[in-house]
């Protein structure tokens, strides 16, 4: 014992990156188990679609649905999402980003399908506005 002190003691930058290291990978897991979605942007939203067939959830009311969506996106309200998700279960093991106007609803819906098993699960972070603010294209419904 009195050796892994002096190890500490004498390699005090070492221990303290490794404990920072601990920390980070046991927060991850807790993020991970708890449903928490991991946020991409819309460059990687766009690699997604394009190379892992990744689905677009588009989770905003119909209103804001018909305002444009991105092309090719399944539609579900949030307010529907539960009474849906035996429609979302043949994209179970394929990735899926959940989005709506700003990214705040559309986080929490990617965490309720990560509590029903779908482990590819993304959020777009900053919904909508952000990918407008890429300059890529919405359609009309």
């Amino acid at each position: 014992m009195s050796q892994l002190a002096e190890f500490t003691v004498n390699h005090i930058l070492l221990t303290t990156l490794f404990a920072v290291l601990v920390v980070m990978l046991i927060l991850g897991e807790i993020r991970r188990l708890n449903g928490v979605a991991t946020s991409v942007g819309p460059a990687d939203a766009t690699r997604m679609i394009n190379h892992d067939n990744a689905i677009m959830l588009d989770i905003r009311e119909d209103k804001e649905h018909a305002e444009g969506k991105i092309i090719n996106s399944q539609h579900i309200p949030l307010s529907q999402l539960d009474s849906s998700l035996k429609r979302l279960e043949k994209y179970k093991n394929r990735p899926i980003i959940t989005y709506c106007r700003s990214g705040n609803r559309s986080n929490s819906a990617a965490a309720k399908l990560r509590k029903q098993g779908f482990e590819k699960v993304y959020n777009l972070r900053g919904g909508v506005v952000a990918w407008q603010r890429d300059n890529l294209p919405l359609v009309k419904t």
